[in-house]
């Protein structure tokens, strides 16, 4: 298990797509660090309150936070979408398993490799904007660490989702399955926010459950609040109007809601893997 997750870490490297993001999350956070300092400077001058300049950074932040989010989602449907697929495709999975393999260690140890991936591009690209925003304007988020965590964490969602359509759809289809319900999970988020606003349950109660199905949505919240500084979660916290905004969360995700994330990573790995047996190669 140990050696296909080094395997695929070393794969994962070696394709140009994983290099080709990086390379523009560098010269993204290039011109954010370029945009902010211009808006830091241009507000400074005309003399706006040091207060309403960090809250207006906070709020770049987060939407630059939104920007990470996608490009870490669609980087975990294209690394898991091949990640057996295209074995099986290819025939290269009749030789791997036809040895003392067991498919569950290739199907673990695939996601194993793909997940330390993300988790490390995760990590690497959100504290370098979060650093270059502070330089460059002062400002830094309550919980930067935190947010990144759940950062990694929704990307890791994604990609867990991706390795179960891996064992059973071609590559391009079990991406674009994936892709298409990371933004049902997100839209059904703003849908609920909506509903909590416009006093309609049972509209809320349906966004609620549906975080359950894929919790892509609840960890976003995560990263929302670990970003929001706490002088507008005290004055917008509380207002109707408040929760139909996806940019703002008064409060973290409750505990069972992490420990169901974390449940589910695991029971989907486990399909993953039950799937993969049941499959004539």
């Amino acid at each position: 298990m140990i050696v296909i997750a080094a395997l695929t870490i070393r794969e994962a490297l070696r394709r140009r797509l994983l290099w080709v993001l990086v390379g523009l999350s560098l010269v993204s956070v290039a011109l954010v660090a370029w945009g902010v300092s211009t808006l830091v400077t241009m507000a400074r001058e005309s003399g706006t309150e040091e207060v309403a300049i960090q809250l207006g950074v906070s709020q770049v932040l987060i939407l630059i936070a939104f920007m990470f989010s996608f490009v870490l989602a669609m980087t975990a449907a294209f690394l898991g979408s091949p990640a057996i697929a295209a074995d099986l495709e290819s025939g290269i999975a009749l030789a791997i398993l036809a040895r003392p393999i067991r498919r569950a260690d290739f199907v673990v140890g695939r996601w194993l490799g793909l997940a330390a991936v993300i988790a490390g591009y995760a990590a690497a690209s959100g504290l370098l904007a979060i650093a270059v925003v502070a330089l460059v304007s002062g400002y830094s988020p309550p919980n930067p660490f935190v947010a990144v965590v759940y950062l990694a964490a929704q990307a890791i969602v994604l990609l867990t989702v991706t390795i179960l359509l891996s064992t059973r759809f071609a590559s391009v289809a079990g991406g674009a399955i994936a892709v298409v319900a990371y933004g049902l999970a997100w839209m059904g988020g703003v849908m609920g926010g909506v509903a909590r606003a416009l006093d309609a349950p049972p509209l809320a109660a349906a966004a609620d459950f549906s975080r359950y199905v894929l919790p892509s949505d609840g960890l976003w919240r995560g990263v929302v609040h670990g970003l929001e500084p706490a002088i507008v979660t005290a004055g917008f916290g509380g207002r109707p109007e408040a929760a139909s905004n996806p940019f703002f969360q008064e409060d973290a995700p409750p505990e069972v809601f992490l420990v169901w994330s974390v449940l589910w990573v695991l029971a989907v790995v486990g399909l993953a893997v039950v799937s993969l047996r049941r499959r004539e190669l």
